[in-house]
């Protein structure tokens, strides 16, 4: 089993674009600057935040490269790689060992229909390909297909996989996961809720990637590093804090997809704290309207972010 071990806030980092939809590679850089600054145990590169699904392999090639170059060793890295085949995600997986990843990020397959064994197949095959660690993303609402409890186990067992990213929102099925891994020292478990981690954390979870991240890293740090000194009233504090923040990911909507509103919110904050250049997403993906945009400063003023 691989050594690695991520733990701490590791958000999923955001992809700046430019008008004409290339990587906005100095905002790029400031965005890395920014986390790491605010305090974050790692970075992950092309999640679901990153809008890595969006990206071609040029694309793809321009964000790791510059994460890696900014970041220079500083925190571990890790990338997804998400595509419905496995073949493809063997391709994205060798171009982010080439780039410098220190662990891949890897779903089930998705577009088609897979079991459960040909998940702990996919998973395995990747391996085998791709002699670095991999993180289990369990991310059902766009994958649809779950990763249970006994695949987990089992591509534990079999060396596959060090650790787990949830995202499901099934909290019960997740604390149970962490009773089934709570003997395992080599495996860590991390939450992809915004919302509930200090409840993640009390339960034994070992960190958050949160994509609110990319707005408030130091926020969540303060949630992670409360928590680990055993003070939940101050980690609860913080986290209804951010709550009022996780506002922002709702002003979209309905004039726009949730992934518009949610990612959208992200990047409409990061640009109104002077972080990336551009709010807008890849296609087709509307951007937020300037009544919008209106609505997340104020939420931004509200919870400390920026100043009037």
């Amino acid at each position: 089993m691989s050594s690695f071990k991520l733990h701490g806030i590791v958000p999923p980092v955001v992809t700046p674009l430019t008008h004409d939809f290339k990587v906005d590679k100095p905002s790029l850089r400031k965005v890395v600057r920014h986390l790491i600054d605010g305090g974050v145990h790692g970075l992950f590169v092309l999640g679901s935040t990153s809008e890595c699904v969006f990206l071609n392999a040029s694309q793809r090639a321009d964000v790791l490269a510059t994460v890696a170059e900014e970041n220079n060793g500083r925190v571990p890295m890790v990338a997804g790689t998400m595509d419905p085949t496995t073949d493809r995600v063997i391709e994205h997986a060798k171009q982010a060992r080439d780039a410098g990843m220190q662990g891949l990020v890897v779903t089930a397959p998705f577009y088609t229909r897979t079991s459960q064994a040909e998940t702990i197949d996919h998973f395995t095959m990747i391996r085998d390909a791709v002699d670095l660690p991999i993180l289990a993303y369990d991310l059902p609402v766009c994958v649809h297909i779950k990763l249970e409890r006994p695949t987990l186990r089992a591509l534990y067992d079999k060396g596959v996989i060090c650790a787990l990213k949830d995202s499901s929102g099934d909290d019960g099925n997740m604390r149970m996961v962490m009773r089934d891994f709570g003997g395992n020292d080599d495996f860590s478990i991390l939450t992809g809720s915004e919302i509930m981690v200090d409840g993640a954390l009390l339960g034994g979870a070992h960190g958050c990637v949160p994509g609110l991240g990319n707005v408030d890293p130091a926020g969540y740090v303060r949630l992670y590093e409360a928590a680990k000194r055993g003070d939940w009233v101050a980690a609860r504090k913080e986290q209804e804090r951010l709550i009022e923040l996780f506002q922002i990911v709702f002003q979209g909507v309905p004039d726009t997809s949730p992934n518009a509103s949610g990612v959208g919110g992200f990047k409409t904050a990061m640009q109104l704290l002077g972080i990336i250049e551009n709010r807008h997403m890849s296609r087709p993906n509307k951007v937020l309207s300037d009544e919008k945009v209106a609505r997340i400063k104020a939420i931004l003023g509200a919870t400390g972010l920026l100043k009037s």
